[in-house]
């Protein structure tokens, strides 16, 4: 059994926190500098412009890349040949993201549901935890900002509605949630499970780099299918029109009962803080 150290887990995940919140991953910069370059309107153009300028100016500043710093979300691949010593693993994410937070200056932003009153440090994060092979820890975190959230949706619609339905309802999210959840966006969609597992699907596919396909080449094939649609809408970078919507859309798939057909749709900013850590 291979032991890893509850700090060196905090360590590893506070900095993670702190690079996520001020670098725009590399295959979303890439994205919006090609997509600058095909864009057909002037607004759009300059929009995405001023997107890849604020990436610059957090990356040399260390101010992070957007205000809303979000709700901190873990997916966990924990080995099992592997144990933390010194703390558990909920008890330990919580305590690097709260240090982690605190040291970027990152907005607190977790609340009552209905009061509405700040819980001060950011915590709880939303851990999801699987048990894996190994004697690895994978730690991925996205720091998930409201107003992409806001916009995702879940359905659960009658299997004979297949893929034609599924299009239908991710595509009209998309149309309704328009400027809202500052586009250009990336689309995640969870096809399958339970109605709890395919938002869980669709926000794990949000960690795929952009251009990246599902190893399916049927679902593939759909990912492509949605972008397009959902690029044809012209609601455009921030919402002022153009042919960039969207930077990419990611399915991922799981078997469900024979009478229902649950789809999510989870939605993430052109501000796409994601980082992953292997210990």
């Amino acid at each position: 059994m291979r032991k890893v150290s509850a700090q060196d887990v905090h360590v590893a995940v506070r900095d993670m926190i702190l690079e996520a919140s001020r670098y725009l991953p590399k295959d979303v910069y890439q994205a919006l500098q090609t997509r600058m370059t095909e864009e057909t309107s002037a607004a759009g153009k300059e929009i995405l412009r001023q997107l890849l300028e604020n990436a610059d100016y957090a990356a040399e500043s260390g101010l992070a890349l957007c205000q809303d710093t979000g709700a901190a979300i873990f997916f966990v691949e924990h080995g099992e040949d592997v144990r933390i010593e010194g703390g558990t693993l909920n008890e330990t994410l919580n305590k690097a993201m709260v240090e982690g937070y605190d040291k970027g200056f990152l907005r607190k932003s977790m609340c009552h549901p209905l009061t509405r009153k700040n819980t001060g440090d950011n915590r709880p994060a939303i851990i999801h935890t699987e048990l894996v092979p190994g004697d690895k820890i994978t730690i991925k975190f996205m720091a998930k900002g409201g107003g992409s959230e806001n916009m995702s949706r879940c359905t659960m619609l009658t299997p004979a509605m297949g893929w034609a339905g599924i299009k239908e309802f991710v595509v009209r999210r998309m149309a309704e949630a328009g400027p809202n959840p500052c586009p250009p966006t990336i689309v995640g969609v969870g096809v399958g499970g339970t109605f709890d597992l395919a938002p869980t699907l669709a926000k794990k596919a949000l960690f795929r780099p952009v251009g990246v396909r599902n190893p399916d080449t049927e679902i593939a094939a759909m990912e492509m299918e949605l972008l397009g649609e959902i690029n044809a809408l012209g609601v455009g970078p921030m919402g002022l029109g153009g042919t960039t919507s969207s930077l990419d859309v990611k399915i991922e798939m799981a078997p469900c009962h024979i009478a229902s057909l649950p789809v999510a749709v989870n939605v993430q900013c052109h501000s796409s803080r994601i980082r992953e850590v292997i210990l």
